[in-house]
């Protein structure tokens, strides 16, 4: 066996068993292997580079800007819950769930999805009474399941489908080309989800719960003039279960209604008095027609999507201290309005520009995030910090964002646009009009998955061209006496394996140019080969590691490792006995 097959099937051994039982980061390791590839000569440094200008991966950072555009301009999150609805049972909950996640994940990369996704259930979770560890692993399981669908929907089949271009010079998959294996792996899976989850999911208390936090903020709210809520029952607009907060009264002209009633009608310039707590002002801030009542928010410079929400509490060096909000002219003196004030966990029954602010008071501010370094030292607070994820979103070009989506959707489903030229357009779509700025688009690029998805590509080329891709191929060949259906199982099974213990984009690229030589030595078409490794690497559901949703939700769901197995493992087993019997159905072997 030649030196170059035996260094790179140990870089291989030792890429695979670090990122099994390492903490270290995925791209840190594919890098350190492809760094040791490149010292050895076994792969130049012109091929080992070449995956940084992938299609693929260049389609997938731009897929972060549009996706960034969505969630800042609130696209989601409002018309989420009021998609959810009220479930009448878990499995309906769950349903409620799945479907729309699975849908949104066939047009957007499933990682954005799962991130825009999991405030929205985990609010509605507590409104509805339901422990989010019934919904959050069935969230991006559905999420990956819908991502199995089209060729956006996982950045996976998009590494894979440029390579497929690069390196055999086929034409590209269609968008939809994988649906007819995709479709079908996910309405089993969805059902099998629904069927089994009661059972095998447990209910286990989430490692955060925010809504614990004890501080009780008095905040108002109006209802824009011309905004949908108007005519809208409290019921209807989805004010009456709020988490963690409560509508204590409406103050209508002249009069003020209390214990307000579920049937009870928004109208313009309506001001809402609220009790709750923090993260429950951030959600008010969401709900597209609401917004706050102090006048002095909208003197402050910039615009609001600048700003943040920051607390701040009073301390006894206060300078305006036992004087109104009002007459300590806040606004003019710090360039920050107050928008809520907490007080040792008692109602403030007073108007924001009426309270006297006393040592101990907790603000809530918003204002430029400059104000934190401005005041972090000052003598007048005790502490300033930055609540996160406060920004307010861009109601006002959400749907300017839709559109955009909906846009790339069609130009590369309707036109057969390549998805790179889609995505740029879309995510210079989103910067030009505001749904995102650059400096936030910039931020919204995963660098860490981009970078793991470029070594991964460069350690596939060190397989291919050190002849190790070969050799492999030639052992599976032997093992299943040239049946091309028993080579297409035993690949599939080892993508699975691998894909649960590593990462799906370095298994995809590792295991590419191993396909690739293992149809030739059959003489068979290599495409029912290539929608297997699609369809395999990208079915990460039996451990948290494997995909970067399953993480997601680790935390949040106070999964433990062994969940995962004991619902993934039976789904992993369904994924691969579907691609077995579909996959040479539609794609055969010899066409």
């Amino acid at each position: 066996m030649d030196w170059q097959i035996v260094v790179t099937f140990l870089v291989l051994a030792g890429v695979i068993c670090s990122l099994t039982f390492l903490r270290a980061g995925a791209d840190t390791i594919l890098m350190g292997g492809l760094t040791i590839l490149i010292v050895t000569g076994i792969v130049p440094v012109g091929k080992a580079v070449e995956g940084f200008s992938n299609e693929g991966l260049l389609a997938v950072a731009f897929l972060f800007v549009v996706s960034e555009g969505i969630r800042q301009t609130g696209g989601f999150s409002f018309a989420g819950q009021q998609m959810l609805g009220r479930p009448k049972s878990l499995t309906d909950a769950q349903a409620r769930v799945m479907v729309p996640s699975a849908v949104l994940s066939a047009f957007l990369n499933n990682t954005p999805v799962v991130a825009m996704m999991m405030p929205v259930i985990s609010d509605w979770a507590k409104k509805m009474r339901i422990s989010i560890s019934h919904l959050m692993l069935p969230l991006s399981y559905a999420a990956i399941l819908g991502g199995l669908c089209t060729l956006v929907g996982t950045s996976t089949t998009l590494v894979v489908d440029g390579l497929l271009q690069k390196q055999t010079g086929r034409p590209g998959l269609s968008m939809f080309e994988v649906a007819w294996i995709g479709v079908p792996v996910m309405v089993i899976g969805l059902i099998y989800l629904l069927v089994c989850s009661r059972w095998l999911l447990p209910e286990r208390k989430p490692a955060i719960t925010p809504m614990d936090d004890p501080r009780e903020y008095t905040v108002e709210m109006v209802v824009e003039p011309g905004c949908p809520l108007i005519g809208k029952t409290i019921e209807q607009a989805g004010l009456r279960h709020l988490p963690g907060m409560y509508l204590m009264e409406i103050d209508r002209a002249d009069d003020v209604i209390a214990a307000v009633s579920s049937n009870e009608r928004l109208a313009a310039n309506d001001q809402l008095v609220f009790v709750g707590v923090v993260e429950s002002v951030i959600d008010l801030q969401k709900i597209p027609g609401l917004k706050p009542a102090t006048d002095q928010l909208f003197k402050l410079s910039g615009p609001r999507s600048e700003r943040c929400l920051i607390e701040a509490v009073v301390s006894d060096s206060f300078r305006f201290l036992n004087m109104s909000i009002r007459t300590a002219k806040f606004r003019s003196n710090y360039n920050a309005a107050v928008i809520a004030v907490a007080r040792n966990g008692q109602r403030i029954n007073k108007k924001i520009g009426d309270i006297e602010l006393q040592r101990g008071d907790t603000l809530l501010i918003e204002a430029h995030p400059s104000f934190i370094d401005q005041q972090r030292n000052s003598r007048e607070f005790f502490l300033v910090s930055q609540v996160e994820d406060s920004t307010p979103p861009r109601h006002e070009r959400a749907w300017i964002a839709r559109l955009i989506l909906l846009a790339m959707i069609g130009m590369v489903a309707l036109f057969n646009i390549p998805m790179l030229v889609a995505a740029m357009v879309a995510a210079g779509l989103m910067t030009a009009t505001r749904c995102c700025s650059a400096t936030e688009a910039k931020r919204s690029i995963d660098w860490g998955v981009l970078i793991t998805i470029a070594a991964g590509l460069g350690i596939g080329q060190a397989i291919y061209s050190s002849g190790a891709a070969k050799l492999i191929a030639n052992a599976f060949t032997g093992m299943a006496n040239d049946s091309p259906l028993i080579v297409l199982a035993i690949l599939s099974f080892i993508t699975l394996i691998l894909t649960n213990l590593i990462t799906a984009k370095a298994t995809a690229t590792l295991i590419f140019p191993i396909t690739v030589a293992t149809a030739n030595a059959l003489g068979v078409d290599l495409m029912p080969f290539v929608i297997t490794i699609i369809i395999s690497a990208a079915a990460c559901f039996a451990t948290p590691i494997g995909y970067q949703t399953n993480l997601m939700v680790f935390g949040p769901g106070g999964y433990k490792y062994g969940d995962y197995l004991r619902i993934g493992g039976p789904l992993t087993l369904i994924v691969w006995l579907l691609t077995v019997i579909i996959v040479p159905l539609v794609w055969p072997f010899h066409p």
